[in-house]
């Protein structure tokens, strides 16, 4: 003679796979509802919060400090721009005193391309491959201002050298010829321990 399960434990299974199915579908459509929840939030949040999608990350520096500092220790007249036209950013600033004097002053171009002055005592040969990401000399030169820089051009960087006695200038960056010949062409030098002729403050 045969034995049946009892009915009652198999409608109790039943039940309790049922409730679990529910219980599953509710945690799925929570999950679901929560999220078109915060998503409507942040929504929200982003139209009514003040925001600039165009603000400039890249903020301008104030290196009159620097440059002042850098023309009483350095020991060669140390180079700035002066009235460079409206859309030129300064954006680095740096001088080493040890290790060939080294001063840096980065800059955006208009077109935010990058252009940079680097000076320093360590010798040319060396010192210009290593500011202008391994340019090297073409054997031209290019008149600014009276003054004939050479021409050196690179995978990365070009750059215009300028030599003189005890220092070598340097404008170097991603900015086509023409913006580097414009940076060139603004520098101004003053003797070491002189105050400095004015640098731009940040904007």
């Amino acid at each position: 003679m045969s034995r049946r399960p009892p009915t009652g434990r198999r409608g109790a299974h039943a039940t309790i796979e049922s409730v679990a199915s529910k219980r599953g579908k509710q945690t799925v459509r929570d999950m679901i509802l929560s999220m078109l929840v915060i998503t409507a939030v942040a929504g929200v949040v982003y139209i009514f919060i003040p925001h600039d999608d165009k603000a400039d990350p890249i903020k301008a520096v104030d290196y009159r400090v620097e440059l002042a500092t850098a023309r009483r220790a350095a020991p060669y007249p140390v180079a700035a721009p002066a009235g460079l036209p409206e859309g030129w950013k300064p954006t680095s600033v740096s001088y080493e005193g040890q290790n060939g004097a080294g001063w840096h002053l980065g800059y955006l171009d208009p077109d935010d391309r990058y252009v940079a002055v680097e000076q320093s005592t360590t010798p040319a040969k060396k010192y210009v491959p290593a500011v202008s990401q391994d340019a090297e000399n073409t054997g031209r030169t290019r008149d600014v201002s009276g003054r004939a820089w050479e021409v050196w051009e690179g995978p990365k960087y070009d750059a215009l050298v300028l030599h003189a006695e005890g220092v070598t200038t340097v404008v170097t960056g991603s900015a086509p010829a023409g913006r580097l010949a414009e940076m060139a062409a603004a520098l101004e030098t003053a003797p070491a321990g002189d105050a400095p002729s004015g640098a731009p403050a940040a904007s």
